[in-house]
């Protein structure tokens, strides 16, 4: 992809649905009795792998221009799948898919492409083990390709070494199934989407401060979803309003779900000019319309908690971080490291070529703004997140840039190129 500079960014944008609220839809209608109906699914390949894998253990899914309808056939209504369950590039279709065939009275299979078969699956394999799963890693490595042998599961108390919704959804996912209450406590609250839809779909669950808690559950029932705008896709359009002159977007209906807002929070303490116009509360999520302006950014620190509720936006804050004035420093993002690539280093690397200065540490990077950046050919590492943010470094780029791998944005935003060309000015 081949992507050029923008005199300013206007006009306004929808935004695809949440990436994370349509996963969850599938996968807790298809557990669930009755006809769940979502509107505003997200079309991108991990969330169809998801319907794929659900397609595959029985389950119905009807894909209309309209809405998604998934047949559900109850908690234990899934059949044995007769090929490898295939979760593409999906970390979400894997870790959340595991804590339900875990409980199941089948073997299952799953594997994923390239990627996949590199990330960590051993903060899964663990908790569930601990529960009585029978999960082994085929290779030995902690990695896909995993074979699981269903059994019967019991509640655990289980304190995770790291905040993450795919592990915490995987233990709640089993707990479902499991003798007495499961508990799950983290260092610091992720997103809190599985919590509040298994809420709505009749499961026995709650939380408070960081540890969520559910009881075994005799049934979920059929939901309607409307799905909001995913804030991480959001991401890419409020970072370019904000470093490109003379420029004022509306960015509608989008999901500022408190466990996922941190990238506002940032912006703001950096100087940002972002208003939340039209907040409301649809299916217990809660929504706004953004209206983002040209800001002169200034550094800032970003570290702590508020590290989950922005690690999939790093990148694209790197990008922002990098064209404002004075150091900025993110630390305590380890997790970066273990997504689709790592995106430590290959944000440092593609930064550097275009001209930032920009130094990587062992949980983040330190960003020194207010070099100009330059034309660079970009390596995207098949990282759709990767691609979105230097699609967003060439609005101000001198020459923009070219994008190696570019349509990887398929995973997530299928349409993202021609959603951005239409608000270039």
């Amino acid at each position: 992809m081949i992507l050029t500079n923008a005199s300013k960014i206007r006009g306004e944008v929808s935004i695809p649905g949440d990436k994370s609220i349509s996963h969850r839809s599938i996968m807790f209608g298809s557990i669930a009795k009755g006809t769940t109906r979502i509107k505003g699914f997200l079309q991108g390949a991990d969330c169809l792998s998801t319907i794929s894998c659900f397609s595959k253990m029985g389950i119905e899914i009807k894909n209309t221009p309209d809405e998604i309808l998934v047949y559900g056939k109850g908690l234990r209504g899934l059949s044995k799948p007769d090929s490898l369950l295939d979760v593409g590039n999906s970390g979400t279709t894997t870790r959340l898919i595991s804590g339900i065939l875990a409980a199941q009275d089948f073997t299952s299979h799953i594997n994923g492409d390239a990627s996949i078969e590199k990330r960590p699956m051993k903060r899964i394999m663990e908790p569930l083990s601990l529960m009585g799963a029978d999960i082994v890693s085929d290779r030995g490595n902690g990695c896909t390709p995993l074979t699981i042998n269903g059994k019967k599961l019991h509640a655990i108390d289980y304190v995770s070494p790291v905040a993450s919704a795919q592990v915490k959804s995987s233990i709640l996912l089993a707990g479902l199934y499991a003798d007495g209450t499961t508990t799950v406590t983290e260092p610091a609250l992720s997103r809190n989407h599985s919590e509040l839809m298994l809420k709505a779909f009749g499961a026995n669950v709650s939380s408070s401060g960081t540890t969520a808690r559910i009881s075994t559950t005799e049934e979920l029932y059929a939901q309607d979803i409307l799905v909001p705008g995913d804030i991480s896709s959001a991401a890419y359009f409020i970072t370019a309003a904000l470093i490109t002159p003379d420029s004022e977007l509306l960015i509608k209906n989008v999901g500022i779900n408190p466990t996922r807002t941190g990238i506002i929070k940032v912006y703001l303490d950096m100087g940002g000019k972002i208003e939340l116009l039209n907040k409301r509360t649809i299916a217990g999520e809660e929504v706004a319309d953004l209206l983002v302006s040209s800001s002169s950014l200034h550094g800032t620190d970003i570290c702590g908690d508020i590290i989950p509720t922005l690690i999939d936006e790093i990148p694209v804050i790197a990008i922002a971080a990098s064209v404002a004035e004075g150091k900025t420093v993110i630390r305590d993002a380890k997790e970066l490291k273990v997504k689709e690539s790592d995106r430590i280093a290959v944000m440092t690397d593609n930064l550097t070529r275009m001209g930032a200065d920009i130094t990587a540490t062992d949980d983040g990077m330190i960003i020194n703004g207010g070099k100009p950046l330059r034309y660079a050919v970009i390596d995207s590492y098949l990282d759709h997140r990767i691609a979105m943010s230097f699609a967003i470094a060439a609005l101000v780029s001198e020459g923009g840039v070219e994008i190696k791998d570019g349509e990887c944005v398929n995973i997530s935003y299928p349409k993202f190129y021609e959603d951005l060309e239409k608000v270039k000015g």
